[in-house]
């Protein structure tokens, strides 16, 4: 073996961080790079890794995934840190419940997993802003992915926050956090090695005191790279290209590790579902194990996108392209965390490069599913009912305007009725529902570039309404700077600039505290229904939205994520750890279809059904 460049010794265990428990059963392991490969304990380690993130599948079953992840033979897992989870408003941290990343890496631990932590404050992921928290827009003058001072004070705030709960499990603190990652992809972005610098600095004031390293696209890895710091390369998988890269970023050294292999990708709202055969991907598996290279599978579990989390591929020339809720990904294992026909044969390929001797744990039984007989809804309440706490102003006010992070806002104000013209709205982000004296008259969707219709006004004073939902900010790409919400400039009806407006607030944070009627009467006007259903015993299912039109679902308070008949995917995945035996609570918000009224659970999902022309 080639002389060590670098070596990470055990330090003093933090004792304000690290538990009891911890503290007596810390083990010293020590974490290097040679010349061709990474070293564990001074002995060659191949990192074989995938990609699950905390937030898309429920805390109580993340055990259940990493041991999924052990049978197929990872011994390592990756995930990145969400700056808007963790910093939702400035200065307001929460590492609680599913936010809790450091719970995360002990429990991979506690299953004998290493963890690659990828904490960047820009994360992509097909996550909302790409992890930016949306309040950094009311900063004025604020750059992010610069050097721009206000950035770099609120980065350097996060970080140091991210630092109290994870520095401490590096494995130089006898943690499991082999390595970390700066910046994400900062060379498909820019080229500021200042920046760069700037980044590592950082990190290291915030404790992030081990191996540190950058992830670039092939085409991208010199202008993302910083001197000093391991290179990792993106979506290339030929091992002689791999090493030739990376060594010629490296003083023609490595080690060489991917950092993210993609066996298949994810979607956005109205195009086919992806996926990719097994077997396109296991051969190349296959040569990279056999090249001693490490890697990193993106996704090895997807799992969901809650809320209102998802984000979304913009850029000159391409239409705005929303993500879906549902992050299956084609990956090994699914959304619902069971092995698939890719799991089976990747596990394959990995028990063929394992060293003489070593099996692989068995692979856990599929977790049960089932399906719901019809939930009836039994009550409603339309949405122009929650319209409190107006805000006024002469020109209509964005989200970040109104300090509101996400889901919808109600605009409101009246016109001079008794003849027909275009509404226009100038730079509408990102769906709008058009109202006439509370009936739907219209809708504009940015996916296809929509921002005008006519529309007849019955005579008198007219009130028109528009609500406008936040479909996801950009996520990748240059328009980062570019994602107020709502109606973004100004409104014109045949001609004349309309004025004086009135806004609402509708976040939906909870609907636990909406008052529901249960006398009531469908309109052509978005409405929120709720429900009850009963069950002798829990088990995974699949809400089958096909009948509906778009809108949200929460079952016992929790946020399943956006369905939408456009599709692929017409199925919402409700956890069997989110149901209970007895009574469980239903609730959906319906935009366009206000008359649906009832709906089951399925067996199995439905990603593929896509419905073209759809609003």
């Amino acid at each position: 073996m080639k002389t060590l460049r670098y070596l990470f010794c055990l330090l003093a265990l933090p004792l304000a961080i690290l538990t009891n428990t911890e503290k007596a059963n810390a083990q010293q392991h020590t974490f290097a790079l040679s010349d061709s490969t990474f070293l564990l304990d001074n002995k060659p380690f191949q990192i074989i890794s995938g990609e699950i993130h905390y937030p898309r599948v429920p805390r109580a079953a993340w055990r259940q995934r990493m041991k999924m992840a052990k049978a197929m033979g990872l011994n390592t897992i990756g995930t990145y840190v969400f700056w808007n989870l963790h910093e939702p408003e400035k200065n307001k941290f929460d590492f609680t419940g599913n936010n809790d990343i450091a719970a995360f890496v002990r429990i991979a631990k506690e299953e004998g997993l290493w963890v690659i932590l990828r904490p960047s404050p820009y994360v992509c992921a097909e996550w909302e802003f790409g992890g930016y928290p949306y309040w950094l827009q009311n900063e004025k003058g604020l750059e992010v992915r610069s050097k721009e001072k206000q950035y770099l004070k609120e980065y350097e705030t996060y970080i140091k926050a991210v630092g109290k709960q994870l520095a401490p499990l590096q494995i130089n603190h006898g943690g499991n956090i082999l390595m970390v990652q700066v910046e994400n992809e900062y060379g498909s972005y820019s080229n500021d090695k200042e920046y760069l610098s700037i980044n590592r600095e950082l990190f290291k004031e915030a404790g992030f005191d081990g191996l540190l390293y950058t992830c670039d696209p092939e085409a991208d890895l010199s202008n993302g790279h910083l001197p000093g710091l391991l290179p990792a390369i993106n979506g290339q998988d030929k091992p002689a290209i791999v090493k030739s890269k990376i060594k010629a970023l490296n003083e023609g050294k490595g080690p060489f590790f991917i950092a993210e292999w993609y066996p298949a990708w994810f979607d956005w709202w109205g195009t086919a579902h992806h996926t990719v055969p097994a077997e396109k991907y296991t051969g190349k598996l296959d040569a990279v194990l056999k090249a001693g290279i490490s890697i990193n599978m993106y996704m090895f579990h997807g799992g969901s996108t809650r809320g209102f989390m998802n984000g979304a591929n913009y850029k000159e020339g391409t239409p705005y392209e929303p993500q879906i809720s549902s992050y299956d990904y084609d990956a090994p294992l699914d959304e619902a965390g069971n092995a698939t026909d890719k799991f089976m044969k990747f596990r394959t390929v990995i028990q063929n490069n394992l060293p003489a001797g070593q099996t692989l744990p068995e692979v856990p039984a599929a977790k049960p599913s089932m399906a719901i007989p019809a939930i009836q809804f039994e009550s409603a309440i339309r949405v122009a009912d929650l319209l409190t706490n107006p805000v006024r102003n002469l020109k209509p006010m964005t989200f970040e305007d109104l300090n509101q992070a996400y889901g919808f806002v109600w605009y409101r104000s009246t016109l001079n009725g008794g003849k027909t013209g275009t509404l226009k709205i100038k730079e509408l982000r990102d769906y709008a529902v058009i109202m006439v004296n509370g009936k739907r008259v219209g809708i504009l969707d940015r996916r296809h570039a929509q921002d005008s219709l006519s529309i007849t006004l019955p005579k008198g004073k007219v009130t028109l309404d528009i609500l406008v939902e936040n479909l996801g900010r950009i996520n990748f790409g240059p328009n980062l700077l570019k994602n107020k919400k709502g109606i973004t400039e100004s409104v014109s009806f045949a001609g004349i600039e309309v004025k004086n407006w009135t806004m609402f607030k509708l976040p939906f944070n909870t609907v636990n505290q909406l008052k529901f009627k249960t006398a009531y009467k469908a309109s052509n006007t978005p409405v929120i229904r709720k429900g009850t259903f009963t069950l002798s015993s829990t088990a995974d299912t699949y809400l089958d939205m096909q009948k509906w039109g778009k809108g949200m679902v929460w079952v016992n308070g929790n946020n399943l994520g956006k369905y939408w008949e456009a599709g692929p995917q017409q199925t919402l995945y409700l956890p069997a750890e989110w149901l209970k035996k007895g009574k469980n609570e239903i609730v959906v918000l319906e935009l366009i279809k206000p008359e649906q009224a009832a709906l089951s659970g399925l067996a199995k999902p439905i990603l593929d059904q896509v419905k073209p022309g759809v609003k």
